[in-house]
């Protein structure tokens, strides 16, 4: 079963709240797109022909550009970017792509996007919850997924922590796949991308950077992603996704290039994010929560002591739903995760609510 359809209870719960739900329990964005992005959609739409599964050059060298612009990420060339439909559809057929199997082993963080787990038993391969290289003992995976900044904790991986996992990896011949989905959102700290020179000393090789359109810029409609990194590793992908017919259609490839081209949208989106969380993260705390980690990225790992699911009622109760913190390990069985994607006027109201909680 999907895991949002075990919520359907509270959700109605929820739903009756007299002021309406606010609905917190996935990050999916509400802000409108920029009207440089539709545009350049509109502009692309009369694009008859199959689109290049490798990305158009313009799309590469917008990647490379807003990469290094963006992240300080050096030394990248337009073949070593190649777009995807949406990081979820990588992450998930990732590991069958790579040609992995029951001989492998996949290594996902403790508490992960479950995303992670599901492509590694799509390839039939083994699956290591592991926050510790020391917790893998002997054992030579795969594959290891890092997530920095972490859905859902939204914890940040420091650049000691980072460079130990590469200098481990290149070690033993282990590809390192790291999800920086919430890169551009750090809001304690700045986190760093595996592609970093302070991380790697500029060299890819064996290592990938996943990222998405659809936080930093709301395009999780358009289905924009791409991934970055070891030359050699994009190629083998682009030559499966070829035969596969994984290829974003063209006017998407062209909003894409907007969209990586113009940073003042990013920062737009990225305050509004940084009100919604300056509002909800004290409102949370003045209701009793402990919020642990949640440095970076677009949500609160937050706790009230108690399991998972009666929180997850509690809040139901005044029209709050968020999502259980036991979807993502079992480590997260005392914790709910809070989105910041809801509207001002949303957020504003669950702040709201919590207060009147606490009085």
């Amino acid at each position: 079963m999907f895991p949002w359809d075990t919520l359907a209870d509270v959700t109605a719960t929820a739903r009756a709240h007299p002021d309406g739900i606010v609905d917190l329990s996935v990050g999916t964005p509400v802000d409108p797109v920029a009207p440089v992005i539709r545009e350049a959609l509109a502009a692309a739409s009369a694009a008859p022909g199959y689109p290049t599964t490798a990305g158009t050059a313009a799309l590469r060298e917008a990647a490379v550009a807003a990469l290094d612009r963006r992240y300080g990420i050096t030394g990248l060339t337009p073949t070593a970017v190649l777009p995807v439909i949406g990081t979820k559809e990588l992450i998930a057929w990732l590991p069958t792509l790579l040609g992995l199997g029951a001989a492998d082993t996949v290594v996902v963080p403790e508490l992960a996007y479950p995303t992670y787990e599901v492509g590694a038993l799509l390839a039939g391969a083994a699956v290591a919850r592991a926050d510790s290289l020391t917790q893998l003992g002997p054992s030579v995976p795969a594959l290891v997924y890092l997530n920095s900044p972490s859905n859902p904790t939204g914890k940040v991986l420091g650049v000691e922590h980072l460079r130990k996992v590469v200098g481990w990896a290149r070690e033993r011949g282990v590809l390192v796949a790291s999800d920086e989905c919430y890169l551009g959102l750090g809001w304690d700290t700045a986190p760093l991308s595996v592609l970093h020179p302070d991380v790697c000393d500029g060299d890819h090789t064996g290592l990938l950077a996943l990222h998405s359109l659809s936080k930093t810029s709301s395009l999780a409609g358009y289905r924009a992603g791409f991934v970055a990194g070891d030359a050699a590793v994009v190629a083998e992908l682009l030559a499966v996704r070829k035969h596969a017919g994984m290829m974003v259609p063209t006017p998407v490839q062209a909003a894409m290039v907007a969209a990586l081209d113009d940073d003042e949208h990013e920062r737009e989106q990225r305050a509004r994010y940084a009100r919604r969380r300056e509002q909800l993260l004290p409102a949370l705390r003045g209701a009793g929560f402990t919020v642990d980690h949640s440095e970076a990225g677009l949500y609160l790992w937050a706790t009230r002591g108690e399991p998972c699911r009666d929180t997850l009622a509690w809040l139901a109760e005044r029209g709050i739903l968020v999502a259980p913190g036991e979807f993502y390990g079992p480590r997260g069985a005392q914790h709910v995760r809070v989105a910041l994607t809801a509207t001002d006027e949303r957020i504003a109201a669950a702040a709201a609510r919590l207060a009147d909680s606490a009085r």
